[in-house]
């Protein structure tokens, strides 16, 4: 079904393309498709984290608001003058930091997910705002905006980090011992345990890593701009959600793989600048984007019923 799942996805995104390559071939000019692939490498960046999450049988709404904090931290840092590799290394500490926090209150204090990270995702939210109140981080140093490549190669340095990124976890989820464990733990964690494993640390860890690829996705973010928003996350956590569950992760934990999950990426961010060549109404891009969703949800519960 996760098969079936991911050539759905990959069929729909053929589809989009053959279209486009008829009614509006402009889309696929190169200027067009770099900014695309820029735009789309932060999301899947945190999509792996969250999919390590939602492997196993957790969610973190929170993702957003890590990812608005991490960018702050980042260029404060960087602005305050502190090496930019330091700054940047100190933006992935504090989404661990974060990832931490919630990953402590599920996997050791047994509260459900949903309802810690939309608690934190309140908090942290709510407390940048206080402390930024909506200020953008302006006057960057030099070099901070794409890594001080320049606008030729610091895009392309975006896209290969994150690419980078998904191609080490996809063989770790599939090769390590650690990946083999997030899949026992999302299918049956009373099982897991029984065979060794501790349940409890896996999703700790899980919680930890997400908030891990939330600082590079920020930073990722970040150094495409010259000021950095505060609010650059509003959102993020439901594309990323959306997008990890359309590429086939089912959101009952245990089963799923990147591979869908970089094609769900790429489909919902092809949406949008899709209906602007199409010369379609951009208000129909969360419909869109919702009815994909409901179809994947769907999909999911057929199969569920199917093997029950």
């Amino acid at each position: 079904m996760r098969v079936s799942r991911e050539l759905s996805v990959a069929a729909a995104l053929a589809a989009l393309c053959g279209l486009l390559a008829v009614r509006a071939p402009d889309f696929f000019g190169t200027a067009q498709v770099r900014t695309m692939l820029v735009g789309a490498a932060p999301v899947l960046v945190v999509a792996v984290g969250m999919t390590l999450v939602i492997l196993t049988r957790q969610i973190d709404i929170s993702v957003g608001a890590q990812f608005s904090v991490c960018g702050i931290v980042a260029a404060l840092l960087a602005k305050a003058g502190l090496p930019l590799p330091a700054a940047f290394a100190a933006a992935v500490a504090a989404g661990a930091v974060l990832g931490a926090v919630n990953g402590a209150l599920v996997a050791f204090a047994r509260l459900p997910a949903i309802v810690v990270t939309l608690a934190t995702w309140v908090v942290f939210r709510d407390a940048l705002r206080w402390w930024r109140e909506g200020q953008f981080v302006r006057d960057m140093p030099p070099g901070f905006q794409w890594f001080g490549l320049g606008g030729d190669a610091g895009p392309w340095a975006v896209v290969g980090v994150a690419a980078a990124v998904f191609v080490v976890f996809a063989w770790g989820l599939r090769h390590l011992a650690a990946g083999r464990a997030v899949y026992a733990t999302g299918s049956d964690a009373e099982a897991a345990r029984l065979a060794g494993l501790r349940p409890d640390r896996v999703v700790f860890g899980a919680f930890v890593l997400t908030g891990c690829l939330t600082g590079v996705a920020a930073v990722l973010n970040a150094v495409r701009f010259a000021d950095v928003d505060p609010s650059a996350g509003t959102g993020l956590e439901l594309e990323v959600i959306a997008a990890v569950v359309v590429g086939g992760v089912a959101i009952t934990g245990g089963r799923g793989r990147l591979v869908g999950v970089l094609l769900g990426v790429a489909l919902l961010a092809a949406v949008g600048p899709a209906l602007v060549f199409l010369k379609a109404k951009p208000q129909w891009e969360r419909a869109i984007q919702g009815g994909i969703i409901l179809v994947a949800v769907a999909s999911d519960a057929l199969d569920r019923r199917g093997r029950g």
